[in-house]
């Protein structure tokens, strides 16, 4: 097998670029979804508040394209170029046309801090103003807010991380003990009281030396600091995600992508990048034996770890040169997958099609390029259940 196509996604929602090489780090490609938009809501006593905005709820998302520039060595100039081209539009020259600079990464000093929850997982992003707010609120008729994640993050929740999933269990899991840290805090805590308080006064009473109690005392201090120390190391390894939905990486399978294009009739095919993947990987035997895939190694060393399958939902029926759902076969697909891909126990309204998945550590900042070869090094007996609270 190999890698055909890899995407980042700079805005969360609206379209992708296309890369050559990239990469691979712990919170996935970079300036993979580091922004995202939201819709201004305001009630009827005028109390405004701020909605997330997805593609299947907002297919017009679908109308903004994206490309980055990168930085030059040794400076923040890089940029992510938005143009907006309405429907029936085809020439960039056209004056309907418009588009829009963004800092790759904003200044965060002065801007509006802002409280965001997706999918039950909490985070802080940045308001970027009305520089940018006012151009993405013209284009889509309503307003809208550009969020900034900045240095911030995402926790990962259900068994998605791979300490917590049944088939990497204890992958990450150097830094803990299989007796619980904390009660092991407790016990050094006690411990400590006890030597430095308790015990000295009834050895002083009895005329007893001091020095056992002193070195039970520095064996307590020592345990407690070595325990927060771990505590320190187990929350640094801690998974962590951007404003992509549950993981940093979406592995999907072009056996998989042709065998949904044989479901639709005429000349129709799907388009892959409407499943959001970060990675396509062509030459598996068969239509969607990526369920059972556990394990990738991409070109010599870049190695994924896949926890969870994706559930589907109707963004892929979003017909991108319309803005609108699609009508016919390319409005149908999710409707064809749910004949036969609802496989997933813990998400059996939805289909599923592709994997979601995480960088073994060892691997950080490794380099994969289009055309490497892909190698599965670990499967699963059954496929895994989707757990993430509320996501399915």
């Amino acid at each position: 097998m190999k890698v055909t196509q890899l995407y980042t996604y700079p805005i969360k929602s609206i379209r992708g670029v296309a890369l050559s090489e990239a990469a691979v780090t712990g919170t996935g490609f970079h300036h993979d979804r580091r922004f995202m938009l939201l819709k201004v809501k305001t009630s009827d006593d005028g109390t405004e508040t701020l909605q997330n905005m997805h593609v299947p709820h907002f297919p017009e998302m679908s109308l903004f394209l994206t490309d980055i520039v990168f930085p030059t060595e040794g400076k923040n100039d890089g940029q992510i170029l938005v143009t907006y081209r309405p429907p029936g539009v085809d020439d960039n020259a056209d004056p309907r046309v418009k588009t829009l600079a963004i800092p790759l990464q904003p200044d965060v000093r002065g801007r509006e801090e802002l409280g965001i929850i997706m999918h039950q997982s909490p985070t802080k992003g940045y308001n970027m103003g009305s520089e940018y707010n006012d151009w993405f609120s013209e284009c889509f008729g309503y307003r809208v807010v550009l969020a900034y994640l900045g240095p911030n993050w995402r926790p990962v929740l259900g068994s998605f991380p791979p300490a917590k999933s049944a088939i990497h269990g204890g992958r990450r899991q150097s830094t803990t003990s299989p007796v619980s840290t904390r009660s092991l805090a407790i016990l050094a805590t006690l411990t400590l009281l006890l030597n430095a308080v308790g015990v000295p006064m009834v050895r002083e009473k009895a005329g007893q030396s001091l020095l056992p109690s002193v070195v039970a005392t520095a064996v307590a201090v020592l345990l407690s600091l070595a325990l927060s120390y771990g505590w320190s190391a187990a929350k640094k390894n801690e998974e962590k995600i951007t404003f992509a939905d549950s993981s940093p990486y979406l592995v999907v399978s072009e056996t998989s992508v042709d065998d949904v294009s044989a479901r639709l009739a005429g000349d129709e095919v799907m388009d892959v990048t409407k499943s959001r993947p970060n990675i396509v990987v062509a030459g598996a035997a068969k239509a969607f034996e990526e369920d059972f895939w556990a394990e990738l190694t991409v070109g010599k060393s870049a190695r994924l770890l896949l926890t969870a399958n994706c559930v589907r939902c109707q963004s892929l029926n979003v017909d991108y040169a319309t803005g609108k759902m699609g009508t016919g076969e390319s409005g149908s697909v999710l409707k064809k997958l749910m004949k036969d891909r609802r496989v997933d126990k813990g998400a059996k309204y939805s289909p599923v099609f592709g994997r979601y998945s995480f960088l073994d550590p060892e691997s950080e900042n490794v380099l994969i390029r289009v055309g490497d070869e892909v190698a599965v090094t670990k499967t699963a007996d059954e496929r895994t259940v989707y757990d993430w609270p509320g996501l399915s």
